[in-house]
């Protein structure tokens, strides 16, 4: 799978809520950065499962919309939309690295 494949792949694991297919496109040693913190909100794939099989994925309406997407070789940009977390819909900014067909790194940017 490319790049772009991988990440389309993950988000709509994501969308479905299905935690084992979401974890398998990221790599045992992910490192997850929220802006402009510079050290990882989740590191390793351990901590990924927990964290979003206890806060993302039992929430029934949680889903991302991609409103717009750039690949750049191994970095997918996506800009989302996201519903199911909060009261309103809200946009982000999502930077994912893809290194032997998983994602490695991710980076988001949130609103204020």
């Amino acid at each position: 799978m490319s790049p772009v494949e991988i990440v389309q792949a993950q988000v709509e694991a994501y969308n479905a809520h299905n935690l084992e297919a979401f974890a398998a496109f990221y790599a045992e040693n992910i490192q997850m950065f929220r802006l402009p913190s510079a050290e990882p909100m989740i590191s390793g794939k351990a901590e990924l499962k927990e964290f979003y099989g206890s806060n993302r994925f039992m929430t029934t309406t949680l889903r991302a919309e991609i409103l717009n997407r750039i690949v750049l070789g191994d970095k997918i940009i996506d800009h989302e939309r996201i519903t199911g977390l909060q009261k309103d819909a809200f946009e982000v900014v999502v930077i994912y690295e893809v290194q032997n067909n998983l994602i490695a790194r991710v980076w988001s940017v949130w609103p204020q």
